[in-house]
């Protein structure tokens, strides 16, 4: 896995904004930080979110959290490489050449792939299969992805409940008046948490997961493409150039 930099660099930036534009408007950093409004927004924003989601979604989605930051291995250059040398071993010995790359492959999917293909399943029959499988682990990896775009639909009328509670606080002490400036001030710490966090961190996370998933996606579409061609007994350097249109490059 690598370090998404710019992940990193963007919630650093949009953190010290905020700290930044409240210097400058000459308020403390201190008012910023109030425990009682980060336990309302999140607790509450975590409890809103579990509630829709099932279990195991919900525990896929929150570990999927940290491609945000350390994006999962996606190397389809690798794969188009062995696809290539794959296509042209079987054109050499045989499709059955293929058979001791089955134990190699630790991934179910590919395994099972490559199984097809030495077991002699035509192109269509190995396509199908194999379409079915990437069909439902997409479905369930947008599904985790998305539980990140609940919380940000959460989030926000968290924050706002978290601000109608500290008012309600200040309307019981209206007694003291040198009390409500900074009470209702407090109140309205938990507004900017609860869409801080949908918008610096929730939504952005939810997007980058959604990008990820789309690229893990196509490089198993590659691995099927190759397979296919290899069923079909295609000349390795069309499966190459065929292959390498995944990856191609849009011109800037």
């Amino acid at each position: 896995m690598r370090v998404d930099r710019i992940s990193i660099a963007g919630l650093l930036l949009g953190l010290a904004a905020i700290m930044l534009g409240q210097v400058l408007e000459g308020g403390s950093l201190s008012s910023l930080f109030q425990p009682a409004a980060f336990v309302i927004v999140l607790g509450g924003t975590l409890g809103a979110t579990m509630l829709q989601t099932r279990f195991p979604i919900f525990m896929r989605g929150m570990r999927m959290g940290r491609w945000a930051f350390v994006a999962p291995p996606q190397v389809p250059d690798d794969m188009i490489r062995r696809l290539v040398a794959w296509a042209q071993l079987s054109r050499r010995e045989g499709i059955l050449a293929l058979e001791k790359q089955v134990g190699n492959e630790s991934d179910p999917f590919y395994r099972k792939g490559v199984q097809l293909l030495v077991d002699g399943a035509d192109a269509t029959r190995l396509r199908e299969v194999m379409e079915v499988e990437i069909t439902t682990y997409e479905n369930t990896l947008r599904q985790a992805a998305r539980v990140w775009d609940s919380a940000a639909g959460y989030s926000p009328t968290i924050g706002i409940m978290g601000a109608v509670l500290g008012l309600i606080h200040v309307m019981e002490n209206l007694g003291d008046p040198t009390r409500l400036g900074a009470g209702i001030a407090t109140a309205f710490v938990a507004t900017i948490y609860g869409v801080g966090a949908a918008n610096l961190v929730f939504l952005p996370i939810g997007r980058k997961l959604q990008t990820h998933v789309s690229q893990l996606i196509a490089v198993r579409e590659i691995f099927v493409d190759g397979l296919v061609g290899i069923a079909n007994g295609d000349n390795p350097r069309i499966i190459e150039g065929r292959l390498l249109g995944y990856v191609a490059q849009v011109p800037e």
